[in-house]
């Protein structure tokens, strides 16, 4: 029998009443699970001659099968498909994009229960809360439980068979303070038990009830004199309510709620959940969700409600929503705020899906950049013949003028990009007079020798301003240091923007509109100003030394002063003496004013 006429024979024999409804390709894969009022019409909806969108024709296209089941009530049949579209993951359904697996925080099921973070669910009885958007978060609420409880680290048997038979000694946690010792019944199950009802209820959001509890017992142990005790409850009071403070208050007037919410793009939508309890929100979590047959908000928020009230353990009657429901859910209250504490709420909402959004697309632009650049970096290597990738690179420049103040600087780039905190500038040590030879051999090998000493991984590639003379110096500080075969080393001469390698006497000339010609030139370039920039400065230095140092009673803060306000020595030395002492006083400005007059003379 032809494909359309046994699903045409199939359509009619499928009941009008609510269901879910399961479609099959010809291999007899599960394509598709919908959920329907009216199963007979949702079917029948697949195959008339407006289907929809182009991908729910393409749906229709593929279907060779339908089976269905029958339930008793909406509300059941999205809990059913929810259910089998997360066993199944059927290629045209809407997918939550979360391959993360985010950690728990696990009351375990035993004497003594231990209380530790997991990112694995084991049905063993025990409670997990959670799950939490990152390991800090758990983190935080773990550090708080230790600092107001003492509870166990340790995993043994601590059952009352084992503690009588007395196999264990207290260890170290116990000399410390940090736990009472239940391993040798030094503390009593019952206590400890009252450790882990507060616990759980700090991590339901009833921080009120624990504290009004550890209040309490302040006050009791205060009236039994019992002061140190007292004070410890004190303590443990301040660091609940200083975990408190930083949870995100809503309103006390919004007790328990759950708030949903969805921003909805062409092929993805970002779906954000709140749970708000006692006036705060104590979860919070966005997501993506892959569309497949362009849902709306409203079928997004029907699909993922039912999943995140599970993992959320929710017990919230009312729902705040963006966006009107087609469903009812039993016993729940569906809530489209227009206005007030509610309303913002819901808004708070929306804005972390849109901030996530943001964040998303920031990560994109940056995997582009980073592609970008490990592109450019192929082009280097393929253009210079280079053995690997240069995703490191230095370059040397050295600046002096007229002999006087030798410096040096070396930039460096990782992934074709300035890593600035790895910027050198080098002081001319041991070079008398202008030889730009001998001064990049020198801080070429003060360089590597220092990276070398310190561990530190060395450069793909090294760039050195200047022409055949400066690379054979700079390989010669590579050669002392037994690393010239390791690296890869080039030179670029400005006029023609030669290229020059060790050992060989033509240069290499690149296409001026070449990529790795402009990232070359550009380093080049970085290096040079980074170079002057500090020759400037230390000409300055030298500048005012010999100048104004000569004068005594003047100090740095006042020479400071004087350039701030004057910028250079010529100014201070035409400057009058009214505009002298109205900047450092009479004192400091009569005895500039005086020392450059004589000068003048």
């Amino acid at each position: 029998m032809p494909a359309k006429e046994y699903l045409k024979n199939k359509i009619k024999s499928i009941p009008k009443t609510t269901g879910i409804y399961q479609f099959f390709d010809q291999n007899d894969n599960i394509i598709y699970i919908g959920k329907a009022k009216n199963l007979n019409r949702r079917v029948s909806s697949y195959f008339t001659a407006n289907a929809g969108s182009k991908k729910t024709e393409l749906l229709s296209k593929n279907i060779r099968n339908i089976k269905y089941l029958v339930v008793d009530t909406e509300a059941d049949a999205l809990l059913l498909e929810s259910s089998l579209i997360k066993k199944y993951q059927p290629k045209y359904n809407i997918q939550l994009k979360d391959d993360k697996t985010y950690p728990w925080i696990c009351i375990k099921n035993e004497a003594f229960p231990r209380v530790f973070k997991t990112r694995r669910i084991v049905k063993d009885g025990s409670k997990y809360f959670g799950p939490y958007p990152n390991i800090k978060t758990a983190d935080t609420l773990l550090s708080l439980f230790q600092e107001l409880y003492p509870l166990r680290s340790c995993n043994l048997d601590l059952s009352k068979k084992s503690v009588k038979k007395k196999k264990y000694k207290v260890c170290l946690e116990y000399h410390i303070g940090n736990c009472k010792g239940g391993c040798e019944s030094l503390q009593t199950e019952d206590e400890y038990q009252s450790y882990v009802a507060d616990i759980e209820n700090i991590i339901k959001g009833n921080i009120k009830s624990v504290v009004g509890k550890l209040t309490k017992k302040m006050f009791d142990d205060a009236k039994a004199l019992k002061f140190e005790e007292a004070q410890i409850i004190k303590d443990n009071i301040l660091s609940l309510k200083k975990y408190q403070s930083k949870s995100t208050i809503v309103s006390p007037k919004i007790h328990n709620v759950d708030v949903v919410t969805v921003y909805n793009e062409k092929t993805f939508a970002y779906v954000n959940y709140l749970v708000v309890k006692n006036g705060a929100i104590i979860h919070g979590y966005t997501f993506e969700v892959k569309k497949k047959l362009d849902e709306t908000s409203s079928r997004i928020i029907e699909f993922v409600l039912p999943q995140l009230r599970s993992r959320f353990n929710s017990e919230s009657n009312e729902i705040l929503i963006s966006e009107n429901l087609t469903v009812d859910f039993k016993g729940l209250k569906f809530i489209k705020p227009k206005r007030g504490e509610k309303k913002a709420l819901v808004d708070l909402s929306l804005r972390n899906t849109k901030f996530y959004l943001l964040d998303k697309k920031r990560q994109l632009k940056n995997k582009t950049k980073e592609k970008k650049s490990e592109l450019l970096l192929n082009e280097v290597k393929n253009d210079l013949k280079l053995s690997v990738v240069p995703f490191h690179i230095e370059c040397f420049d050295n600046s002096n003028l007229q002999g006087s103040s030798p410096v040096a600087a070396c930039v460096v780039f990782k992934n074709g990009r300035p890593s600035k905190k790895d910027y050198r500038h080098f002081n001319i040590k041991t070079v008398i007079g202008p030889d730009d030879f001998l001064s990049m051999e020198e801080v070429v090998y003060r360089r590597y020798k220092r990276m070398i000493e310190n561990g530190e991984p060395l450069p793909n590639l090294i760039i050195i301003d200047g022409g055949k003379g400066q690379l054979n110096s700079s390989l010669s500080a590579l050669q002392r240091l037994n690393i010239d075969k390791e690296l890869n080393i080039i030179s670029i001469a400005k006029r023609l923007e030669e290229i020059f390698f060790p050992n060989d006497p033509l240069p290499l000339y690149l296409d001026k509109r070449s990529k790795s010609l402009k990232l070359i030139q550009h380093i080049r370039n970085e290096a040079h100003r980074f170079g002057i920039s500090h020759h400037r400065n230390k000409r300055i230095k030298s500048f005012i030394k010999s100048e104004l140092d000569q004068i005594k009673g003047i100090g740095n803060k006042t020479k400071e002063s004087l350039f701030i306000e004057f910028k250079n020595i010529d100014a201070i030395k035409s400057a009058n003496l009214q505009t002298l002492t109205s900047l450092i006083g009479n004192s400091k400005g009569n005895l500039i004013y005086k020392y450059f007059s004589k000068e003048k003379e």
